[in-house]
């Protein structure tokens, strides 16, 4: 078995590291931006037009289609260059694979764009006071009326809620079903009247997670993925894409190698 890059590859890794160096100065900017989060959706909108953003996607839907070997050098090069995690992190490795997967066309056309380039900020309303590890336990509701879900409830530790424009949520749809019958997985504007947010800080003053409240909140019922009551399906497959994450041990091993020159000093 061959485990060396292929000169392929390695062409790709040179093709990286010199784009990565000519635009190393608009990442610096992000940090004295006067609107760092808008230098954010710069920076990745910049990566995602350079070919960098999307790697597993199909072409069809905007991505690359990139092998792994590819995804490998991406995910090398960026931890080298210590490169932080791209803005919208959380949509392109969830829900945009999930949506691709069991979305409809209509879905796809209108929020996969938004999620390669950061136009739209996602969060992810899964956990709940009551209902974290036990995920199918929740019991923020969703009713359909007319062609709306009215959705109440509460979500809690959900990374990126006060700057997110969208948010992809469970809620029960059919509280007599089982558990894991009567969920439904929408998609809200955040934007709507009734969403509420409220960081939870932590020690030092600052926050990671926040508290999302749902007040009689009015979700389009074509904002619904996949079938009424079939969203724990959709979930499993959202929970899959999270842990099939590559960056992230990349990253780490980056990490450590940094601290084990550090300490060898």
């Amino acid at each position: 078995m061959d485990l060396l890059f292929s000169p392929a590859d390695e062409q790709y890794r040179t093709r990286i590291r010199a784009w990565l160096s000519d635009n190393a100065g608009d990442l610096a900017l992000i940090a004295k931006a006067e609107d760092p989060l808008q230098a954010a959706r710069d920076w990745q909108r910049k990566m995602y037009e350079a070919g960098f953003v999307g790697l597993t996607w199909p072409k069809s839907c905007g991505g690359q289609e990139a092998s792994l070997t590819q995804q490998v050098v991406l995910s090398e090069e960026l931890a080298q260059a210590r490169i932080p995690h791209l803005i919208n992190g959380i949509a392109l490795t969830t829900l945009g694979p999930t949506l691709i997967q069991h979305g409809t066309e209509q879905q796809r056309q209108r929020f996969l764009p938004g999620i390669l380039s950061a136009k739209e900020i996602w969060c992810q309303g899964f956990s709940e006071p009551g209902a974290g590890s036990d995920l199918p336990s929740l019991t923020t509701r969703a009713v359909l009326d007319g062609d709306e879900f009215v959705v109440n409830g509460q979500k809690v530790w959900t990374s990126l809620a006060p700057i997110a424009d969208w948010c992809f949520l469970l809620a029960r749809t059919d509280p007599k079903a089982p558990k894991r019958e009567g969920i439904s997985y929408l998609l809200c504007d955040m934007k709507t009247p009734g969403v509420t947010v409220r960081p939870l800080r932590n020690a030092g003053g600052g926050f990671h997670f926040s508290e999302v409240f749902f007040e009689d909140v009015k979700i389009p019922r074509d904002n619904c993925v996949g079938e009424i009551n079939g969203g724990w399906k959709i979930a499993r497959s959202t929970l899959e894409h999270e842990r099939s994450g590559l960056s992230g041990v990349v990253a780490l091993e980056a990490n450590l190698e940094r601290q084990r020159q550090m300490a060898a000093k």
